[in-house]
């Protein structure tokens, strides 16, 4: 059908849409049919849209339904290459040329002859481009991220066989499909890996991070699922919820296998085998029941990447005998790079290299910490059409770059310590890396939602906050109305606040006090004077993909909320003083 419509050699096919069966075949059909094939999240403004069709020169737009389809047709007259759109997911509302419904663009094909198609997948070779992935950068446009057949194909068998996933000839995998498929992390582990070892694909309901994701999980029971760290907090926060709410013998029976699940896996994870009786005890008491409740009593890999991960989630999940493991990549290294195992993993390291990829720690510091460096078969092409931004990402070596700073352990596991770029270097010269502080205040502060440092060439640091309050399930908006655990927060301390306006408005004396108090005992335990967070501001509203302030992954973007935000870092160094 894509051969039918015109579909020319190494042009794009975007798909706009919530992942689905079609998406697949979209996906794969485009690439056998010698186009590439380009996934552009459903969150994109119309001008963002344009962008990427308009750099990948695409013949054909694929879109799920008449909201997508809105958003390009207010820019189809800017993409002189576009020769045909479909939509998918709903009966179309209007006739209009060149625009089909999924069955009328199935049916294109069937006059094209297969001796046709062959030829060109015959044509085709491992080391070309066949998938774009468009990395939402932190600054800048997007760059697209040129994958071969050979990076697709070689990473989702080395990854595969690296974390154990099963050959369905033996034991059939079943994975939750709900990652936007338009980033890497989902394409690998849906698509590629999944077609690699036979996994069987369940699609979640396109509201699943809104809160249906755990119905999907409890009707399917996946053996493997991924999760980015936004996912796993909210999980955390509705299961600390619906704890809170039990008996105080249930409580206390939590309480104790928790502890006991803490103990027994960190010990676990230090090479000691034996299982305790009090643990087998609390496996039937609590933990079974715990992972029946959240669809994961058959999976035996939960991962988590994409983004930083606290600590505190890891151990929260850790207690109740549900290892999430840590794997670490880029879009540019095809997805993963490093990986951690059941057998073989440590609490906030990322795991060890996957069998045929290399790392290199590229001008260590005295910790041995360094910007981290990947080599191996699953490394991408360049960035289309940027040969500059190619080079400064592969040196003369082949080595990728990947902006983070990082070490290895005296056993090889990988620790990610910062983000080159975001990096804070205050005016006395120190370097502070953010999420370390931001995490211990979000830890010693639970009604907080974001916290953000800033100081860079400043004389001390300062701190953005947010609180936690409900979100508009229809736009993802953050609204003005605190999360029934915040506000129970707010009781605890005495205060009757309902809403983030009221806490700030009347500069709320028992939150205002808590937060320094937390903020304070956190720098109790900082490294240095340079490293104390010397004032903060609460802000209206939290972060959000809708406001800009989150990538798709739900990742800070820091130059945004710097911008967004000038007045109120101006006024923290507004006075001449420091503060003491």
């Amino acid at each position: 059908s894509c051969l039918q419509l015109g579909l020319e050699r190494f042009h794009g096919v975007c798909i706009l849409g919530f992942n689905s069966a079609e998406w697949f075949i979209a996906d794969i059909g485009a690439i056998l049919a010698g186009g590439l094939a380009v996934g552009i999240y459903t969150t994109n403004s119309p001008e963002a849209c344009h962008y990427v069709a308009e750099n990948c020169t695409a013949n054909v737009l694929v879109v799920e339904n008449h909201k997508q389809l809105q958003k390009i047709l207010e820019i189809q007259h800017k993409l002189p290459h576009l020769k045909a759109i479909i939509q998918y997911g709903e009966e179309l509302k209007e006739k209009r040329p060149n625009l089909y419904s999924w069955s009328e663009f199935m049916d294109l094909g069937k006059d094209v002859p297969d001796t046709q198609l062959r030829e060109i997948i015959e044509s085709q070779k491992p080391n070309q481009c066949c998938t774009l992935i468009y990395t939402s950068g932190t600054t800048g446009q997007p760059k697209g991220v040129m994958l071969s057949h050979d990076n697709l194909t070689w990473t989702a068998s080395a990854a595969g066989r690296f974390i154990m996933l099963t050959d369905a000839k033996e034991k059939q995998e079943l994975v939750v499909s709900y990652l936007p498929l338009s980033h890497i992390a989902a394409q690998m582990s849906d698509i590629w890996s999944a077609m690699t070892f036979g996994v069987q694909v369940f699609f979640a309901q396109p509201d699943a991070l809104k809160g249906t994701l755990v119905d999907t999980l409890r009707e399917v029971r996946p053996t493997a699922f991924l999760g980015v760290p936004r996912v796993w907090e909210k999980m955390e926060e509705k299961m600390k919820s619906v704890g809170a709410k039990s008996s105080a013998l249930r409580r206390k029976v939590a309480s104790w296998a928790k502890g006991v699940g803490l103990q027994t896996n960190l010990k676990r994870m230090n090479g000691y085998s034996e299982v305790p009786v009090n643990f087998r005890l609390a496996r039937h008491l609590v933990y079974k029941k715990v992972r029946k409740a959240i669809g994961l009593d058959r999976c035996t890999k939960c991962y988590t990447g994409a983004a930083p991960i606290t600590r505190e989630t890891l151990e929260f999940f850790l207690s109740l005998n549900i290892p999430v493991l840590e794997l670490y990549g880029m879009s540019e290294s095809s997805g993963p790079h490093t990986i951690s195992l059941p057998h073989a993993f440590k609490l906030t390291s990322c795991g060890k290299e996957v069998t045929g990829c290399r790392t290199l720690i590229h001008k260590p510091d005295g910790d041995g910490n360094g910007e981290i460096c990947f080599s191996g078969r699953h490394i991408f092409m360049g960035y289309l059409n940027m040969e500059e931004k190619t080079k400064e990402a592969i040196d003369e070596d082949g080595w990728l770059h990947s902006g983070d700073l990082g070490k290895h352990d005296k056993d090889g596991f990988l620790y990610i310590t910062g983000r080159i770029k975001e990096l804070i270097i205050t005016a006395g010269g120190e370097n502070v890396p953010p999420v370390p502080i931001e995490d211990a205040v979000k830890e010693a502060v639970p009604i907080i939602s974001n916290a953000m440092l800033v100081g860079d060439k400043a004389k001390f640091l300062a701190m953005l906050l947010t609180l936690k309050c409900k979100i508009d399930v229809e736009t993802g908006e953050p609204g003005d109305d605190l999360t029934p655990e915040a506000i129970e927060y707010c009781q605890k301390l005495g205060s009757k606040a309902t809403k983030v306006s009221e806490i700030i408005s009347s500069k709320d004396k028992a939150i205002y006090g808590a937060i320094q108090k937390g903020i304070s005992a956190v720098n109790e335990g900082a490294t240095s004077n340079a490293q104390k967070v010397q004032k903060w501001v609460l802000l209206e509203k939290d972060f959000s993909l809708f406001g800009g302030e989150l990538g798709p992954t739900m990742k800070l973007k820091r130059s945004v909320v710097a911008q967004k935000y000038t007045d109120q870092i101006a006024q923290f160094y507004a006075d001449a003083d420091t503060p003491t």
